[in-house]
């Protein structure tokens, strides 16, 4: 098991704790107690990567996740569910250790653990990407929120290789995810949004700006994502917070509706900490409560039928509920 894991390390090129602080990636900015706090997210993951791809059964992934203060441990089971990704992918589809973990443990952080999923898609070459999703048939929000994979694809990728995706604004290649090779473009760009609050490191002025930069049909996504990782990873004030809704101008109901997503992700783990609450109210106008509310309502049936998938029937119907409330 060693040697096999240790291949796999060295194949993935699994970064080290350190190599995911913002100095070693080299992203804008002094180092704060922000950005300190914000590196702590993608080292946990490489934690839980790096239990998930050692361990010798599910229980001692899941005992050692336990041991995750709660804040930080969907970010955690993010890593494992990356691990056991990989693992599956490359046993010829046989292995079911992804299914098990997203249907036992990683329940409440079924959000997060697709995003794993993703990053697991980022060191796989396509042709296995179609064995990357075990079938959680039964599981709440599957397959709506399978989504949130592409999502964690376009993060990895804007964090890893931030000169090509960012600077350089790489636009990948079509995949026919869910069979919607369109949308994935747009769900890529939702993770590239969230990414540029990491590599800003929660300068609300840098991340807009950063935005900007951006072909403006791709925004919208753009900013849903800044959303969501604003109000879920943290790193703002209330008041900066009102400079970031200004900032988004004309797209705040998208910035809204990635606040409502990151609100329900947070409810459903069961540990909502302070900053969610204040992102929450200052990007959205509503209780973290109220948010839940919001997104339950607003949920599309995981059959609906039609050219659009029932993740963006579910988020436009979330961003109607802002149109014209939030004045940039």
């Amino acid at each position: 098991m060693s040697t096999l894991s240790g291949s796999l390390r060295r194949l993935l090129l699994a970064p080290s704790l350190l190599e995911v602080t913002f100095a070693a990636r080299g992203f804008p900015g002094s180092p704060s107690e922000v950005t300190r706090r914000l590196e702590a997210i993608p080292q946990a993951v490489v934690c839980g990567f790096e239990w998930g791809i050692d361990a010798r059964d599910q229980w001692e992934v899941e005992r050692r996740l336990s041991m995750v203060e709660p804040e930080l441990r969907g970010f955690a089971y993010e890593g494992a569910t990356m691990a056991f990704t990989v693992l599956d992918a490359m046993s010829g589809g046989r292995g079911h250790r992804t299914r098990d973990l997203l249907l036992g443990p990683g329940q409440p952080h079924i959000f997060l653990t697709y995003i794993g999923i993703g990053f697991a898609m980022a060191r796989l070459p396509r042709v296995l990407w179609r064995k990357v999703m075990p079938d959680l048939g039964g599981s709440p929000y599957y397959p709506t929120m399978s989504w949130l994979a592409v999502d964690g694809y376009g993060f990895d990728r804007a964090y890893f290789d931030t000169r090509r995706w960012v600077d350089e604004q790489r636009v990948p290649a079509p995949y026919a995810w869910e069979g919607s090779p369109d949308y994935f473009l747009r769900a890529v760009d939702q993770g590239i949004g969230r990414a540029l609050w990491f590599i800003h490191g929660a300068r609300v002025r840098d991340v807009a700006a950063a935005v900007g930069r951006f072909a403006s049909h791709r925004q919208a996504d753009l900013w849903s994502g800044v959303g969501l990782a604003a109000t879920f990873a943290g790193g703002g004030d209330a008041g900066a917070l009102a400079v970031l809704l200004r900032e988004a101008g004309e797209h705040g109901p998208e910035v809204a509706q990635g606040v409502v997503f990151a609100a329900k992700a947070r409810s459903y783990s069961g540990f909502v900490p302070a900053h969610t609450e204040v992102a929450t109210g200052a990007l959205a106008g509503l209780s973290v409560r109220d948010a839940v509310a919001l997104a339950d309502d607003s949920e599309v049936a995981a059959d609906a039928s039609g050219p659009v998938p029932a993740y963006e029937l579910w988020r436009s119907r979330v961003r109607a509920h802002f149109a014209g409330r939030l004045v940039g």
